[in-house]
């Protein structure tokens, strides 16, 4: 039995500033708060092919797991919450945020 589809964002990296960004419904976010929450598997299979397809602005654009609690998606995994908080050496940029 197929496992069921989970709500899931478009996350990728800016090709040039090299940050995580994610998708919304009217282009990329810098805030995994603000991004597209995907609840249908078609139509995540389709914005992931069109941010693919974007190679003049981001790389490796991938669907990434996430649960929704108020409206506002959160990781599941380890990995996305890091990738959401920024490097871990020091605060400075999105971790400024969340001290």
């Amino acid at each position: 039995m197929p496992k069921a589809f989970t709500p899931k964002v478009v996350t990728a990296n800016h090709l040039l500033a090299g940050d995580v960004i994610y998708q919304t419904a009217t282009g990329w976010t810098r805030r995994l708060d603000e991004a597209e929450v995907l609840t249908d598997e078609a139509d995540a299979d389709l914005r992931l092919i069109e941010a693919s397809q974007q190679t003049d602005e981001v790389v490796g654009a991938y669907l990434a797991d996430v649960t929704v609690t108020d409206g506002v998606p959160a990781p599941t995994h380890f990995r996305e919450d890091f990738r959401a908080t920024g490097p871990s050496n020091y605060a400075h940029g999105k971790q400024v945020e969340h001290v």
